[in-house]
This record gives C-alpha cells, sequence and structure tokens, in this order.
C-alpha cells in the first residue's frame, strides 16, 4: 500500500480533495483515500498517480467522480429517531404558527448530504403525514455523490434497507416491488435531487429547515465554519437547523442559537 501512494503524492492529492470539497482526509484515514484512488486508476485503465492527477486537473466530470468515490454513504430510514421525533413535536407547531403569520403557505425543506436519499423520503413521508394539505412542502436533497443521488431518484430500495420504516408508512408510501420497495409518486415528486457540493453557495434562499447530519466531521475547523455561514445565508428567519447527534457548533462564532427540546438538540436561525 505504502508504495502506491507516496507521502508527497498524499499530500498533493488530500490538499486537491480539500481545495475542491472541504473533505480532509489526515493519516488515519490515507488507506481509504488509497483504495479509493487505486480503483480509479483501474477504472481509467492508467497505471500512475502522476498521469491520474494531471487528468483530474483538466477533466472536471473526472474530478466529480474521484470526490465521489472518496466519500462515505452510510444512512438509512429514520436515522436517530429523536430528530425526527423533534422534528414533529417542536419544530413542525413552530415553523407552521410562522407561516401563518406571514401568510406563506409553502415550507421549505434542504437535506444537505443526503446520500442515497433515505433522509429526504424519511422528511417528506413525516410532512405528508403530518402537515394539513393547505401547506404545500418542497424538499431539496443535495449530494456530492452522483451515484447515490441515482440511486435517491430511482426511490427503490431493496428490502434490506427499509428497516426503521413504520409499518404504516411502509404500506401507505411504498409500493411492494420484486425484492424490495419502489417509493409512490406522491412522496417523489416532493424531492429534488440535485449534486451540490457544500463548499459552495447552493442558491438557496428562505430554507425552513435544514438537515446537514454526519457531514461536518469530514471537514476541518474552517471548512465547517464556511458551510455553517452559507447555511445561514441560506436559511429564512426563524428556521431550524439540525446536524448530526456527535457533531456540534461549540466553539465556532456562528450566529445560530443552541435549541435544546424535549427530543434532541438543535439550531434556529432566529431573527
Amino acid at each position: 500500500m505504502a508504495d502506491f501512494l507516496s507521502d508527497a503524492e498524499f499530500d498533493q492529492y488530500r490538499k486537491l480533495i480539500y481545495d475542491e470539497s472541504g473533505i480532509t482526509f489526515s493519516a488515519t484515514n490515507r488507506a481509504i483515500l488509497e483504495s479509493r484512488l487505486k480503483e480509479r486508476l483501474r477504472d481509467k485503465k492508467m497505471e500512475h498517480l502522476s498521469e491520474y492527477y494531471a487528468l483530474l486537473i483538466k477533466d472536471k466530470e473526472e474530478l466529480k467522480l474521484m470526490l465521489d468515490s472518496v466519500t462515505t454513504n452510510l444512512t438509512r430510514f429514520f436515522r436517530n429517531q429523536p430528530h425526527f421525533d423533534a422534528l414533529i413535536n417542536y419544530v413542525i407547531p413552530e415553523v407552521l404558527k410562522i407561516k401563518k403569520e406571514r401568510g406563506d403557505t409553502k415550507l421549505r425543506v434542504w437535506s444537505a448530504g443526503c446520500s442515497t436519499g433515505e433522509e429526504p423520503y424519511t422528511l417528506a413521508m413525516i410532512f405528508r403525514d403530518k402537515l394539513p394539505p393547505s401547506v404545500g412542502v418542497e424538499i431539496l436533497a443535495s449530494d456530492i455523490s452522483l451515484k447515490s443521488l441515482m440511486v435517491g431518484k430511482a426511490g427503490f430500495y431493496p428490502e434490506s434497507r427499509i428497516a426503521g420504516i413504520p409499518d404504516g408508512y411502509l404500506s401507505r408510501f411504498f409500493d411492494r416491488s420484486n425484492n424490495g420497495y419502489q417509493v409512490k409518486d406522491e412522496i417523489m415528486k416532493m424531492i429534488r435531487f440535485d449534486y451540490h457540493n457544500l463548499k459552495n453557495d447552493s442558491g438557496a434562499r428562505g430554507i425552513d429547515i435544514l438537515f446537514c447530519r454526519n457531514v461536518l466531521i469530514y471537514f476541518d475547523e474552517p471548512a465547517q465554519k464556511g458551510v455553517i455561514d452559507r447555511f445561514w445565508d441560506s436559511m429564512a428567519p426563524k428556521s431550524y437547523l439540525f446536524i448530526g447527534h456527535s457533531e456540534s457548533l461549540f466553539g465556532m462564532k456562528t450566529k445560530f442559537e443552541f435549541l435544546k427540546t424535549d427530543w434532541a438538540c438543535l439550531y434556529q436561525k432566529n431573527t
């Protein structure tokens, strides 16, 4: 392994990855980078890392594929249930009150780092179940992994992936199909899947609820700060931010307020 990726090449590649995405590779996850680069070289029928690096510099599509390959896409339906309990019992009632005051009938939601789609589909099912018919929902689901986005867009999940979905939701929002389950059109239509690199401004504005869980752990502090500041710009006044249960904004100079509910902790843009 060590012969494949020299220290100088490791520094070169991790700098490129960091500059392009904010994702940080350290000595502890060097082996992951090595194995993913080997896969890309095999796919491109190349032998030398220097040749592949030169390709990355001039070919933006290959750069996207490489960044896709080095990300980890671990997710499941209703992952970390306390977050969804807080959403149902606290955030939705609060947002609906704000919407009523403003005369706004559309809820804008962003699932950032959505991976293969389980999180945005979980959100869509909850909103369909809990919101009055008069409130429309628009969910943006974004990720840096094109492969993951394609799975999400297809909306088909094998039986092994549907664990955690309440029985009532499974029968109501999925169709049994072959060896798995297909998300019904009424849920799929609520979501727009889109490629997005969190290092850049998404252009989204007026977001009421933003989920970005277990993504910040891949960034160092300056990159995390940049992501959080861009989230602030994209969110509506009196909106809510969910991050991973092992992630925190403590110690970071941010305008978000920490919010502890009876179900889970989250953050609020309270302006």
